[in-house]
């Protein structure tokens, strides 16, 4: 059961420090003091929500529900569209492609995993994360720099889905001949503007059950879901008749450079089981089903995509996959007319569930802002009787609306995914962190310039610089020489966090091989991000620049670590009914 007792807030800084006397009246000082704030980490069976209503979000929520939750986030319209796009270079190697990329996420799911174990009752994700783990504006700009990517990702998917759902109404005699500004898009002014009528439409009605409550949102987002994993086993198993072995061969026609770059394009198709862990709060049993939710609906998904990749590559010789639809037109060409539908359906069914969950995760994220003060406290208002963060979800509604109804967003592709490398590889380091954190400074590892929390992280911090640099490197056809370099002063300093630091095991789920698996993961992101757009660089430090400036002159004014009031909500158990 739930129950309310009042607790005193508690603040204090990422150095272990408190705050003693007054302010200074420096306002360099005061934004020194207010950047390294912390988020208080209370123990798992007492972990603090702060809010300005009597009632928490509700715990309805089981397994089955995170898991379709992970599933839906992870797999839209991609599984019938980056399979064939990947195997045109990689050829049948693709597979490889796939289970590389799944078992990079792992590492992230690990880290995601452990650290939804020991925060289990909080929405925020990445952002919460950061903020116990590292400081306030840390987590500020994470939050910043994953809004954008769901801001834009949620336009681009409604455009995407809209022109879907147009196709499939002009099926119908009474739809036929639908104008382009409908569904499709009709620019305007030289393509500065470009009109989508529906894509706001749809947005609207995802929205308003968003807001009805998770309970209505969950068996929408279940059926689809449900739905979608159908038609692709249906795809998979009938496409398995219509393979021929011998176009497995030769299996790697373009070498294993092209293999691996593969796996950086297709990384982006698992990106989405985060989405699990902003669901906590409204988890049933979160110490136990987020863990497994995140973990599990993963492991779902990379057996769909292998088993995507072996018939896709097994129907059609690679180098005659197409570009745009290539597993419709592979069935297509084998005369499977019905499974060509099947997959128009399924891809209706996917994106429909990506962007649900979307929509989901953003609003939870501006929820927990709201909470803590770092922006306005409208966005933490709860509906009394829905419990759903109402003013937060109309907002994100509303401004996915816009982008998705007069601009066409899809030029700003090659700026996405910045946001989700930056968050996965600091929720990384925050599960380093938090386990150093958990025990006294030990004097053996007491540095005679640094504290043992600034060593770490320094160590942390080189191995992302190696990471970008060994990316850099690659993508630029650099010198082997100087990514072996690079990789070796990452592995010394993964060394050093290993025998300078001492680590203790969390309550809960416990991510394995801290320090190694995490530091790995923040490096393999890191390369990742090397591979991106230019421009994507550009945006990383422009967004982070300019919400420094947010913070400097609104954040750290309004910011409340310990909460919005003096009253907070203890959730001390989730409800013990069954999961199912």
């Amino acid at each position: 059961m739930i129950e309310l007792h009042q607790i005193r807030p508690r603040i204090r800084s990422s150095m272990g420090g408190q705050r003693n006397g007054a302010a200074s009246s420096s306002w360099l000082s005061q934004f020194w003091f207010s950047a390294r704030r912390t988020k208080p980490l209370n123990p798992p069976h007492n972990t603090t929500v702060a809010i300005n209503h009597p009632d928490g979000l509700t715990r309805r929520l089981g397994l089955f529900d995170l898991i379709l939750i992970g599933v839906g986030a992870s797999i839209g319209a991609g599984i019938f569209v980056v399979t064939g796009t990947v195997a045109r270079d990689a050829g049948p190697g693709v597979t490889i492609s796939f289970i590389l990329a799944g078992l990079s996420c792992i590492l992230n799911a690990l880290c995601y995993a452990e650290l939804a174990s020991r925060f289990p009752a909080v929405v925020g994700g990445a952002y919460l994360y950061t903020y116990s783990a590292f400081n306030e504006i840390t987590a500020f700009l994470v939050f910043a720099q994953l809004m954008l990517d769901y801001h834009i990702g949620a336009a681009s998917i409604a455009r995407s889905l809209a022109s879907y759902v147009a196709t499939l109404l002009e099926l119908s005699p009474v739809f036929r001949g639908l104008p382009s500004w409908f569904g499709t898009g009709e620019e305007f002014f030289g393509g500065t503007v470009s009109v989508n009528v529906l894509a706001p439409v749809l947005l609207a009605l995802l929205s308003v059950i968003l807001c009805r409550g998770v309970g209505e949102s969950s068996v929408l987002n279940s059926v689809m879901t449900i739905t979608k994993i159908v038609i692709v086993i249906i795809v998979i198993f009938v496409g398995a008749f219509e393979v021929d072995v011998a176009n497995w061969t030769p299996f790697a026609p373009n070498g294993i450079k092209a293999i691996f770059t593969g796996a950086t394009v297709v990384f982006f198709a698992y990106v989405g089981f985060d989405a699990v862990a902003n669901s906590a709060e409204e988890s049933k049993r979160p110490q136990r089903d987020l863990p497994l939710g995140i973990i599990g609906s993963l492991f779902i998904c990379i057996v769909l995509y292998i088993g995507v990749c072996l018939v896709i590559t097994g129907m059609v010789p690679y180098n005659l996959i197409g570009e745009d639809a290539p597993l419709a037109e592979a069935f297509r060409s084998k005369g499977l007319k019905f499974v060509t539908f099947l997959i128009t359906i399924g891809a209706v069914a996917g994106l429909t569930t990506t962007l649900l969950v979307g929509l989901y995760v953003q609003s939870r994220l501006y929820l927990g802002l709201g909470r803590d003060g770092l922006l306005p406290a409208v966005f933490a208002k709860v509906h009394p009787t829905r419990h759903t963060p109402i003013h937060s979800q109309v907002w994100v509604g509303i401004v996915a609306g816009v982008l998705s109804g007069l601009f066409n967003v899809s030029v700003l592709s090659h700026i996405l995914s910045v946001g989700s490398l930056t968050g996965y590889s600091v929720v990384s380091a925050c599960v380093v962190t938090l386990r150093w954190n958990d025990r006294h400074a030990d004097d053996r590892v007491l540095s005679r310039w640094t504290s043992p929390w600034q060593e770490g992280v320094i160590c942390l911090i080189v191995v992302a610089c190696c990471g970008f640099a060994t990316g850099v490197s690659y993508r630029y056809d650099g010198s082997f020489i100087f990514m072996i370099v690079a990789a070796v002063i990452a592995i010394l300093s993964i060394s050093a966090l290993c025998f300078r630091q001492s680590y203790r095991d969390p309550p809960g789920f416990s991510c394995p091989g801290v320090p190694i698996l995490p530091a790995v993961s923040i490096f393999f992101n890191i390369f990742l991000f090397a591979q991106l757009h230019e421009e994507a660089w550009v945006r990383f430090v422009v967004l982070s620049i300019i919400m420094v400036g947010v913070y400097a002159f609104y954040g750290q004014y309004n910011a409340k670590p310990g909460g919005m009031d003096d009253e907070t909500i203890v959730y001390h158990s989730a409800p013990t009914e069954p999961t199912f």
